[in-house]
């Protein structure tokens, strides 16, 4: 015999009474089938708060009653024939009547019974069972309704009814003797008392129903049909990649359900296990999907984690104090009031040093506890040998399962250390003998960020999802996107890196996207987007508080270089080509490395030197192996080199200033280069990565603009002026023709000074030959001392900049 149960969605309406139906129909031809049926979707719920709302004296109740008499009779009138329908209506119309009987004795007495509401709560699955009763007899002749009262017996322990495993064995084991029938069906949930009193056996109790008809009658195996392919490695309604599983153990499948895998009530295996009846997961919706097979021989796996599950809602109580070490029997009057108050402990914990209990509970028990335990240790209390309980709320537990985990060493590392690398604090940690389960308790704001990051770690072939939040998407802020859309499924196939923008803002619009905004319709998104917000666009960063979270900093703004400090300390990683921030206060450079150090974010920014150049990854390995710059020497911008290199007889300076900026090698505001502030700030930060400190203002800048050039307060007077001095501008390349010499805008710092300003190059000298827009640095140091290290490229330019900060990702990537 097989025996199925069918969850609330599996019989949710009567299109899926149907598929419902069929399956039963077609597993009807080969074996002989009991079959164990929940209420119609939402109809328990909905039971509950009729019982409630009747006994606050609330007259819709009533209104709740009418919602499941008609959900009940337009399933009738959808599964079963005119011709068949009078007595199914009759017999439902029965139990309602003896439902609204009930409910109108709790609005008289103002109060509900747990006997009576045990009742109630039943009612869901006595009626649909009997109306897909009569449905499946249009398909199944030889088919029967039994109501599991007759033969699940329980105590009078009412909500919380312990079933009597000798008489229900027997009772079943009789009936199926006799049995005639090819196909039985039972409502689930409900039992009844010894002394016929109906009693439940707890919300999911229809599959303990199913599990403890498994057991009686030695079925062959036990199949669990519900809405999903089976047990999943993580809840895929968080983690997005979660995945069937396959094969599980008893015990494992176990402790996934026990830590929230609701797709399984806890106590169903229990019945089974003994006689080692298989358990079969399956999807009434895709039946022909393999489900997950529960069983004492699982496949074998090379990965020992077979699943990562979290409980919702827990609170973490903390009893401790010097009264408590060595003193026998504090443990057992912890444990002893918690019983009384029947709070049931979901997490224990204890130091070796006896100084600390920490247990979990449900967040609602939480006060009641706390008011319990204190009263216990009021003595103790008083004394000042034991605190006061410690109540610690809205928090979560998340574990790993897996049977295989004490064969393999280091799993509990690799969680701490994931879970540590996203900022997620542990609060506490448990971890049994067996080594089948390590558990956590984080904050539940965390839980997301927690589950994908580990599901990430230990299912994904470690691939590292990257979500990127972009701030400026002009020249440079364009090419970047380009570059990610192209290099996507390279990355996610050969680095094991999936990268996704799940932010984009310009000055005026911002949009979010928690999947990843399509890249190939961007513009059209941000162009939709909200008003644009920096506060707005921090608070939703935040919020979403996903793992590996990136900020992107494509814009030349004070403002957005100013709230650095709130994505690092939030663990959320910092990627710029805005020099602004490094190049600001040391105070305020050194606030922003410590709180990267400090919250594990990393705070790149190679393009604030040399555009896509490794100049300041070359010079952070020369320091990490202990070397020490003494000089630099540099051309450090590419938009004046392509500037002189351009500026002749027949091409007057203003026009190629003008080209720099079509060309995308100048600042938005071109001052800012050719007044030398742009080198400065290029040379501070190359000085300040060497280990020195220096502020700009100690940086000589021998400006060559005149002093009207400088004055100016916006481009269009700026370009004007340039025309106006051309003579001067003219004169400098005259003085540079006659010494044989190239112009050149070079940075120096040699002996703690530091210095920026036009230079006439001679032939003999590296940076003579430096064309276009390129860059060149040199590098004295300790090793190299006569010869120096030299970096040369592209300096500048929207592509080259782009591919410097994507480069930058990629770097956080590989961590």
């Amino acid at each position: 015999m097989i025996v199925l149960k069918f969850g609330g969605t599996s019989v949710a309406n009567a299109a899926n009474i149907s598929k419902t139906i069929a399956i039963v129909t077609n597993k009807s031809k080969e074996d002989k089938l009991a079959v164990v049926v929940s209420a119609f979707s939402g109809v328990t719920d909905l039971l509950i708060l009729a019982g409630k709302t009747a006994a606050a004296k609330d007259k819709n109740y009533k209104e709740i009653v009418s919602q499941i008499e008609k959900k009940h009779k337009d399933a009738i009138a959808e599964l079963v024939p005119s011709s068949e329908q009078s007595e199914i209506i009759e017999t439902i119309s029965d139990q309602i009547n003896h439902l609204k009987t009930l409910l109108d004795g709790c609005f008289l007495l103002g109060e509900i019974s747990n006997r009576t509401a045990d009742i109630v709560a039943g009612f869901g699955e006595l009626l649909s069972s009997q109306i897909i009763a009569v449905a499946l007899k249009q398909k199944v002749s030889n088919s029967t309704f039994k109501d599991s009262r007759e033969l699940i017996k329980t105590d009078s322990n009412f909500g919380k009814a312990s079933v009597d495993f000798g008489v229900t064995n027997k009772l079943i084991a009789d009936y199926f003797k006799s049995n005639t029938y090819q196909v039985v069906l039972f409502p689930g949930f409900i039992a009844s008392s010894l002394d016929g009193n109906t009693t439940t056996l707890g919300r999911g109790g229809s599959d303990y129903t199913a599990a403890i008809l498994a057991a009686a009658v030695k079925a062959t195996v036990l199949e669990i049909w519900t809405d999903v392919n089976g047990m999943f490695t993580a809840n895929p309604k968080i983690v997005k990649q979660a995945q069937p599983i396959e094969t599980i153990s008893y015990q494992e499948a176990m402790e996934l359900s026990h830590f929230g895998a609701k797709v399984l009530y806890p106590p169903t295996i229990q019945p089974v296990l003994k006689d080692s009846i298989p358990i079969f997961i399956k999807n009434t919706f895709e039946p022909e999907v393999y489900g997950t097979l529960i069983s004492n021989n699982p496949n074998a796996s090379t990965n020992p984690i077979k699943g990562i599950s979290h409980i919702d809602n827990i609170a973490l109580l903390t009893l401790e104090g010097p009264g408590m070490i060595g003193v026998a029997g504090s443990s057992k009057r912890l444990f002893e009031v918690l019983s009384q108050e029947s709070i049931n402990v979901i997490f224990i914990t204890q130091a070796s040093s006896e100084h600390s209990i920490c247990i979990g509970i449900l967040n609602a028990d939480a006060d009641r506890a706390k008011t319990a335990i204190d009263k216990t240790f009021e003595i103790e209390i008083a004394q000042n040998r034991v605190d006061p309980c410690i109540v610690e709320k809205d928090l979560c537990i998340v574990a790993l399962v897996g049977e295989n985990m004490k064969n393999h060493q280091g799993i509990s590392g690799k969680m701490f250390s994931t879970l540590g690398k996203n900022n997620v604090n542990i609060r506490a940690i448990a971890q049994g003998a067996s080594e089948r389960n390590i558990s956590v308790v984080i904050n539940e704001k965390d839980v997301k960020k927690a589950l994908n990051t580990l599901h990430e770690r230990f299912f994904e072939d470690n691939t590292k999802q990257l979500n990127l939040f972009v701030m400026g998407v002009g020249n440079v802020g364009e090419k970047f996107i380009d570059q990610i859309a192209q290099q996507k499924k390279f990355l996610k196939e050969n680095l094991k890196i999936n990268l996704r923008v799940i932010a984009m803002s310009n000055s005026r619009t911002m949009v979010f996207d928690e999947e990843g905004i399509n890249l190939k319709d961007w513009k059209t998104a941000l162009s939709e987007g909200e008003k644009a917000n920096v506060e707005s666009f921090i608070a939703k960063v935040k919020s979403l508080n996903l793992r590996n979270s990136i900020f992107v900093d494509i814009t030349a703004n004070y403002d957005i270089a100013g709230i650095y400090d709130k994505f690092l300390s939030q663990n959320i990683a910092v990627v710029t080509c805005n020099k602004i921030a490094c190049s600001s206060e040391y105070n305020n450079y050194k606030t922003l490395k410590t709180l990267s150090r400090k919250y594990n974010a990393p705070f790149l920014f190679e393009t604030n030197v040399g555009a896509g150049l490794p100049i300041i990854d070359t010079l952070k390995h020369l320091i990490a192996s202990g070397d020490k710059v003494n000089k630099i020497q540099a051309v450090l911008s590419g938009s004046l080199n392509f500037i002189f290199n351009n500026f002749s007889e027949t091409y007057n300076f203003h026009d190629v200033v003008k080209e720099a900026g079509v060309q995308g090698f100048t600042e938005p505001d071109p001052k800012i280069d050719l007044s030398g502030v742009d080198v400065a700030r290029k040379i501070l930060i190359l000085i300040r990565e060497s280990g020195y400190q220096m502020d700009i203002e100690e940086i000589e800048n021998n400006c060559f603009l005149p002093k009207e050039c400088m004055d100016t307060t916006n481009n269009e007077d700026f370009f004007k002026s340039l025309t106006k001095h051309d003579d001067h501008f003219n004169k400098l390349l005259a003085e540079a023709k006659s010494k044989d010499s190239r112009i050149k805008f070079v940075a120096k710092f040699d002996n703690g000074k530091a210095s920026v300003g036009l230079q006439f190059i001679p032939k003999e000298s590296p940076f003579y030959n430096l064309e276009g827009k390129d860059n060149i640095v040199e590098f004295y140091t300790d090793r190299y001392i006569d010869q120096p290290l030299i970096i040369k490229g592209a300096g500048a330019g929207a592509a080259v900049t782009a591919s410097g900060i994507f480069a930058d990702v990629i770097r956080i990537g590989n961590v």
